[in-house]
């Protein structure tokens, strides 16, 4: 059974039984991936400022590099 069977079964279930139907498989998805893009990009900015470093410096020295920050 897949994540999409399950789904269904429950919200027939939650028809059944008046209550609201759950939130399809997938919904929240992009907000988690969108949390964990904004929190490494916060860790790489404290881990510049723990080294001594200006969080804007590192970005324009990895620009002129032509690299990309780490992910």
């Amino acid at each position: 059974m897949n994540a999409m069977h399950q789904y269904l079964f429950d919200a027939y279930r939650a028809a059944r039984l008046g209550e609201p139907a759950p939130p399809a498989p997938g919904t929240g998805e992009l907000a988690l991936l969108k949390a964990v893009r904004e929190r490494r990009r916060l860790a790489r900015v404290a881990e510049a400022r723990r080294e001594g470093r200006s969080p804007r410096r590192s970005v324009l020295d990895a620009f002129r590099r032509g690299s990309r920050p780490a992910r």
